[in-house]
């Protein structure tokens, strides 16, 4: 919405600029003048509000990542670092692109890292 506020906004005061230009041909032309001008004040009102429109927070959409792992692969069972409570699914987050698990039991949150498997 503000690209579009602006691109118009722009046209709007090229095309006011050249009829005020244009009206000081030969013969003094108030009409193209008046009209320019319009043209021009519409263009810095346009571009005003669009300076003033602010973005939606979080980019108002919800990221669902899923995966899809190939053959029969079940989840192993992980126990929390601090306590050894059991963990499920449920305790995992996403924050800042890395996942992170926080403990129901002792309330510690740590981020998952992935061991090597050999």
């Amino acid at each position: 919405m503000k690209i579009v506020l602006f691109i118009l906004a722009a046209i709007l005061i090229i095309f006011g600029v050249l009829f005020i230009i244009a009206a000081f041909g030969p013969t003094f032309h108030f009409d193209w003048f008046v009209i320019g001008l319009i043209g021009v004040i519409i263009g810095f009102v346009l571009i005003f509000f669009a300076t003033r429109i602010k973005p939606s927070p979080q980019g108002g959409e919800n990221v669902v990542l899923k995966v899809d792992l190939p053959a029969n692969v079940q989840m192993d069972t992980f126990q929390c670092k601090k306590c050894g409570g059991n963990l499920t699914p449920e305790n995992i987050k996403l924050v800042a692109g890395a996942p992170v698990v926080t403990c129901p039991y002792c309330n510690t949150s740590y981020q998952l890292t992935e061991e090597p498997k050999w």
